[in-house]
């Protein structure tokens, strides 16, 4: 079967194109052209995953969505922030360009499969159905990114490297198959941000001109100024210039007065939160079922209570109080090691 590969340039995808080469199958790279490249040559993506490619002796092809990843990803990225949240474009890119328009592109270019170097499994039923499950190496698992996938594309993705047990084992791998990019290091930052400095990316292109406002505790007293609300998150510490009795973290953003509000540690903790936008992998056989979740990717997995709502909607009760629910940040829920669906967060639930 043909396999079409994801190839960013990096180790995991040169990896994953390697792993299914030797077992016998006809492999193809694809790599994406999102935005302008900040360099050219060795270590940049394009130019790293054509040579892995023709190390391996198999065709590259590029596949241009620079218009479309401007649109939808960084476009809505911006937005996000203006409107006080804090977006999560992973997600978002998984959803509509890695898993929508370059599963196209791999079926127009006559593949059966895409593979892609994500460390997560795919496993199916004997009866077909297909579920989504943490990776081995649960250190670097990101299913969390991947819950908006749905059970036709599953059929048609491959996740070789979900059963690997360590990042070490990956680079042994990769020098093991004379791969050139067998040391490059793994990217930490959102792709399209220079340097991971977002609020300079805000204010430079993405035209972010936040007016100064007030900083208010959340017993109504201004205690500070800020230059902008795209400057802050919810939990938020550092950086905020107050003199304190206490710590204070950023509470709650208000782009409509304009206010970042602030309060002790107490008051970042919720009870609950409100999601919208879900998406399933398995459905759920009831309006009300208990499930573990995740706030945010860092986030250890906790207990809580799911009440869907008729409009797609849903409150969530936390078994424990939490920290720092985020509004933007995507809510994404487990049973034991697999992901059964998530959606976006609102808000907190005090």
């Amino acid at each position: 079967m043909k396999i079409a590969v994801a190839m960013s340039g990096g180790v995991d995808s040169s990896v994953t194109a390697a792993l299914l080469k030797q077992q016998g199958h006809e492999v193809i790279g694809i790599t994406m052209s999102l935005f302008p490249p900040r360099t050219s040559g060795s270590g940049s993506g394009l130019h790293d995953a054509a040579v892995v490619a023709e190390q391996m002796g198999i065709p590259h092809h590029v596949a241009d969505f620079e218009q479309e990843f401007n649109r939808l990803i960084i476009g809505d990225f911006i937005n996000e922030y203006r409107c006080g949240h804090t977006p999560n474009p992973c997600v978002r890119c998984n959803r509509h360009i890695k898993f929508g328009l370059l599963l196209e592109k791999a079926r127009a270019l006559g593949a059966g499969l895409l593979a892609t170097g994500h460390y997560v499994r795919g496993t199916a039923d004997p009866d077909g159905v297909r579920h989504l499950r943490t990776a081995v190496n649960i250190r670097k698992d990101q299913s969390y990114f991947l819950y908006t996938l749905t059970q036709e594309q599953l059929k048609q993705l491959v996740f070789p490297l979900g059963e690997v047990v360590s990042k070490e084992e990956v680079r042994r791998l990769a020098r093991e198959f004379g791969l050139q990019v067998s040391e490059k290091s793994d990217s930490q930052e959102i792709c399209f941000i220079p340097n991971d400095d977002y609020v300079a990316f805000l204010e430079g292109s993405g035209g972010v001109t936040g007016s100064a406002g007030d900083i208010v505790h959340i017993d109504g007293q201004t205690v500070g100024r800020h230059h902008g609300t795209h400057r802050y998150t919810v939990g938020q510490r550092k950086g905020l210039g107050i003199g304190w009795s206490e710590p204070l973290y950023v509470v709650s953003i208000d782009t409509e007065r304009n206010v970042v509000v602030v309060g002790e540690q107490q008051h970042v903790f919720a009870a609950g939160l409100q999601g919208e936008g879900l998406s399933w992998i398995i459905a759920p056989e009831r309006e009300e079922f208990a499930s573990t979740c995740k706030i945010r990717y860092r986030h250890q997995p906790v207990g809580c209570r799911v009440m869907l709502s008729a409009n797609g909607n849903c409150e969530v009760r936390f078994d424990e109080p939490q920290k720092a629910v985020t509004p933007g940040q995507s809510l994404v829920f487990y049973r034991n090691d697999e992901v059964l669906g998530g959606g976006r967060i609102i808000g907190p639930l005090l």
